[in-house]
């Protein structure tokens, strides 16, 4: 989750004008007979005995030096004199959130930025902002996440804006362990997004996540690692989305070589020697030998290492050098033998040899041929590897119209859509 940042008070303050004390102080100087009349003070000067103790000329100094205490009896003096007026209580609260900022008392600060924003003497746009600042304080600093949730709320009441800060609600959902709250949010909002066509921010699909990782949800942690996928993608999150795929309680094993196939793919540099090992093994034992031996070349570049399993591998290599040769020489040879079979898996998977070796169209015709004679198990897995395959070949248009029709919650629709998904990839000024 990203930083949040929010203006500092100061700048704030300064930008509103409300640190220019000889403004907010400035009077001109009363005579002794003006002085002695018990009539109230005009309704925006300080009083002299006031201005006395919070005279700017004094208290900058006391702030500078840290001497809180001093600025603070200074305050509580004032307020202590009788009949404060309006304005002069206006004053003593914007001292209250200088002393508040300097010495980081935020509750002295959101308390005196509150009784500032009712008092009447802000414009409408310095009262939002300093709704806003509110809200801020008690998110960062006090982290009082129902306040913020209220201050935030109120900006947007006030302010018509309600997409503003919705982002901060939500977190501070998230914050305060309202998880399903948190969760119904975001996924409101991702959906929002998605129908205008624009791009969910990264930053709520990532909350979308940690909501799944702090309750449990790997299905809603899926989820939301598939839209960050979708719309930013990395090969980190390629590689963790498919890797995390496979652990779905539905999901079956007969598809892990799609998912190694797309992961070499998709997420190259994250790729390990066990990750091209296991690659190479299941493309052997499917009958892919020439896919196998670029993957276990990719793993064990110089050979195969000692090591307890130094065997083995060195026999799924060795199958797959000798299964590759083979195919090179021979390879058209099995083309009649699975045009002669009831069943069209032969020559589906004949033709994804033949993509493997480069020979696109050759490979996508004869696919196209064993699934028009009939695959009798699993026939829409099938479908899928043609549809992958379209992808390899740059048939972009058909494989997408080909993968848009397929489905299942076994591994197989997943896979449809990161296909799908791996041949839509977000534009670089979307991809933050």
């Amino acid at each position: 989750m990203s930083h949040i940042r929010f203006a500092r008070l100061s700048l704030l303050l300064a930008a509103i004008g409300l640190n220019a004390a000889p403004t907010l102080l400035g009077m001109t100087p009363v005579v002794a007979a003006e002085a002695a009349k018990p009539a109230e003070p005009p309704k925006d000067t300080v009083r002299p005995e006031i201005f006395k103790l919070i005279d700017p000329a004094q208290t900058k100094d006391l702030l500078a030096n840290k001497n809180f205490a001093d600025f603070q009896s200074r305050i509580d003096q004032s307020a202590a004199m009788p009949n404060v007026t309006p304005y002069e209580q206006f004053i003593l609260n914007q001292m209250r959130v200088q002393l508040g900022q300097a010495s980081a008392n935020h509750e002295m600060s959101v308390k005196a930025l509150a009784e500032m924003v009712e008092s009447g003497r802000l414009t409408q746009e310095n009262k939002l902002r300093f709704i806003d600042a509110i809200a801020g304080i008690y998110y960062s600093n006090i982290k009082d996440y129902d306040q913020a949730i209220t201050w935030f709320n109120r900006y947007g009441t006030e302010s018509g804006d309600t997409q503003k800060q919705r982002q901060y609600i939500v977190r501070s959902m998230f914050f305060k362990n309202d998880f399903a709250g948190a969760k119904t949010e975001v996924l409101k909002d991702v959906e929002a997004a998605k129908k205008t066509g624009i791009a969910p921010p990264k930053d709520e699909l990532n909350l979308l996540g940690n909501i799944g990782i702090k309750t449990k949800d790997t299905e809603l942690y899926l989820q939301a690692v598939e839209e960050l996928t979708r719309y930013y993608a990395t090969e980190d999150y390629w590689f963790d989305l498919l890797n995390r795929t496979r652990g779905k309680k539905t999901y079956s094993t007969r598809f892990d070589l799609d998912v190694a196939r797309l992961k070499a793919l998709a997420a190259p540099s994250k790729m390990e020697t066990e990750d091209y090992t296991e690659l190479g093994d299941l493309a052997v034992l499917g009958g892919f030998f020439t896919e196998g031996k670029v993957a276990m070349d990719k793993a064990y570049p110089n050979g195969v290492p000692a090591g307890k399993d130094k065997a083995l591998i060195q026999k799924v290599k060795d199958n797959a050098n000798k299964g590759a040769a083979d195919d090179a020489k021979n390879i058209d040879k099995g083309i009649d033998a699975a045009m002669k079979s009831k069943d069209g898996v032969g020559l589906v998977n004949l033709g994804y040899n033949y993509i493997a070796l480069g020979q696109f169209d050759k490979g996508i015709d004869l696919m196209k041929q064993g699934i028009a004679k009939g695959v009798s198990k699993n026939p829409e897995d099938a479908k899928l590897r043609l549809g992958y395959a379209l992808a390899l070949a740059g048939k972009k248009e058909e494989s997408i119209k080909l993968l848009e029709t397929i489905t299942g919650n076994d591994g197989r629709g997943d896979l449809a859509r990161y296909w799908i998904m791996y041949q839509n990839p977000p534009k670089a000024a979307d991809a933050k």
